[in-house]
């Protein structure tokens, strides 16, 4: 079993507790389930297309930042004018929160993706009650009919929807009409090297009518500008920023060096 498996097994496990504690009516009655999202693709093509990330920590890195308020990162990002705001919600894994969503939204008004490995429609519901407005789907975990469920329900919510793949393969067995945005991660997850090769490789074969996000191992504005000339519009920093003491900082002086 691999680290995917491993963490996808895990969620389905905390997902039978989850549901016996929170129902879907509750979900439903929640104070944000109603409110009008914010679209997030448009937000990337309208500007530089950062999406700056709240990340503590990862599988092979256990602790990028832990001493950060959260609210004073998504205020940093908004005041830097990032796109969007990554916020991870896997707590095991990643040590986020759903409380993190939440602590973001009432923070800022930036359009928030919640970032977490979606397995379950339920999943969905919670995105949107806890105040997201994109969510995230990875084509490694899901079958092709995985992936039109979970899209569909984000959709017929007022969500966007971001597909994450790796390879040709995922790529082709999840392009649809309910996918807004396909992000092209360049990390391999087995071996979690990293090449923005893959962003180069996969870009053409991209249908026009999605936005395209280049996701990992962005650490210099070059490489930005290298991808944008590529045909990339949107830009997932996932750790860069966060490893510093002042994220939205990092961030505002990232934007600028894009313009030089």
């Amino acid at each position: 079993m691999n680290i995917l498996q491993q963490i996808v097994a895990d969620i389905q496990k905390d997902l039978i507790l989850k549901k016996q504690i929170v129902s879907i009516r509750a979900l439903e009655t929640g104070p944000f389930f109603e409110r009008q999202t914010i679209s997030l693709s448009q937000r990337i093509v309208n500007t530089d297309g950062i999406i700056a990330e709240h990340k503590r920590r990862s599988p092979s890195k256990p602790n990028i930042n832990f001493g950060l308020r959260l609210a004073d990162v998504a205020q940093g990002y908004e005041s830097a004018g990032v796109a969007g705001m990554s916020v991870l919600t896997n707590n095991q894994y990643f040590g986020g929160s759903l409380e993190d969503l939440l602590l973001a939204r009432q923070a800022c008004e930036l359009p928030l993706l919640r970032k977490e490995f979606m397995v379950d429609e339920y999943q969905v519901l919670e995105a949107k009650a806890n105040g997201a407005d994109a969510i995230l789907l990875i084509a490694a975990c899901l079958e092709r009919q995985d992936i039109q469920t979970l899209s569909k329900l984000a959709q017929q919510l007022g969500m966007e929807v971001l597909l994450e793949v790796h390879n040709a393969d995922e790529l082709e067995k999840s392009i649809m009409s309910s996918i807004d945005m396909i992000g092209v991660n360049n990390r391999d997850l087995k071996s979690f090297t990293v090449s923005l090769e893959t962003s180069k490789s996969l870009v053409e074969q991209i249908p026009a009518e999605f936005v395209k996000l280049s996701e990992s191992g962005l650490s210099t504005s070059e490489s930005v500008l290298e991808l944008r000339g590529c045909g990339y519009q949107g830009f997932l920093m996932g750790e860069h920023f966060m490893k510093t003491d002042d994220p939205g900082a990092s961030a505002q002086n990232f934007i600028k060096s894009l313009a030089k």
